[in-house]
């Protein structure tokens, strides 16, 4: 599942206020694409997830969010709960962004990305009125460990609007990096048995670092009181999918799609 990048939420974080006391706010959102770097599962499902936060001030978050699943066969599902715990910091010039992730998938979950056990990111942006500059790192931990790499671009949009509204909208353009061997570990969790002549061959393909996939988004973001509404466009381009020659059950599922993340947002 694509997750909001962390413009996006220091974008929102900054429309909601300023406020150093503690925050708690209920959302709920629909992905029309669920995918993982471009990544599917073979349902080509869409997602749910209503979602928890509770921050403690301006700077520290937790959330939470069952993701439920919608395709044809076998229609909803839930899927599992992903929790998070950051910490976000913006003075105007730069931006920091540390989280970690704990998802907690049920075990015949199908999706991609399932086989994750835990993530820990940081990411800094430089902040500039012509584009912001984005570069991140990540560490996914599975049956093995991927390490990851991000780098991105942004032009933040600020509009005032009548009866003390804010639009905001973010054009980004990002790039993402990293070795792959969650894929082998999704393998062994749904008890597939790898090609024997080709097993080697994958093994030592995810092991390689190389770009995992191209995205271009468009954040916006409209924001009243305590109420935001948001949506992201965005167009993924999945680069070096793991392929097994005659075996496309063993075979990574991608291609370039859009996909639209929409959702409501309420602080109490």
């Amino acid at each position: 599942m694509s997750l909001v990048n962390s413009i996006f939420l220091i974008g929102y974080s900054q429309a909601d206020s300023s406020k150093t006391k503690v925050n708690f706010k209920l959302g709920t959102y629909y992905n029309s694409r669920l995918n993982y770097y471009g990544r599917t599962d073979s349902l080509q499902s869409s997602g749910i997830f209503p979602m928890a936060e509770l921050w403690l001030n301006n700077k520290f978050y937790i959330n939470a969010a069952p993701v439920f699943t919608y395709s044809n066969q076998p229609g909803l599902q839930y899927a599992g709960t992903v929790a998070t715990a950051g910490y976000l910091f913006n003075n105007g010039k730069y931006a920091t962004h540390i989280y970690a992730v704990k998802p907690f998938y049920v075990n015949n979950s199908q999706l991609v990305q399932s086989a994750l056990k835990a993530q820990t990111a940081a990411s800094f942006t430089w902040l500039n009125k012509i584009l912001n500059i984005t570069a991140g790192a990540d560490v996914k931990f599975s049956n093995n460990i991927d390490l990851g790499a991000t780098a991105g671009l942004d032009h933040i949009i600020r509009k005032k609007l009548p009866g003390n509204a804010m639009l905001i909208i973010d054009p980004s353009f990002y790039v993402y990096a990293g070795t792959q061997r969650f894929t082998e570990s999704y393998y062994k969790k749904t008890n597939f048995l790898l090609f024997p002549g080709s097993e080697q061959l994958v093994q030592d393909y995810v092991k390689k670092f190389s770009i995992l996939s191209y995205e271009f988004s468009a954040p916006l973001i409209y924001a009243k009181g305590k109420w935001m509404l948001m949506a992201t466009p965005a167009y993924v381009i999945p680069q070096n999918l793991v392929t097994v020659e005659n075996r496309s059950d063993l075979s990574e599922r991608g291609e370039k799609m859009f996909y639209m993340t929409a959702g409501v947002k309420v602080s109490l």
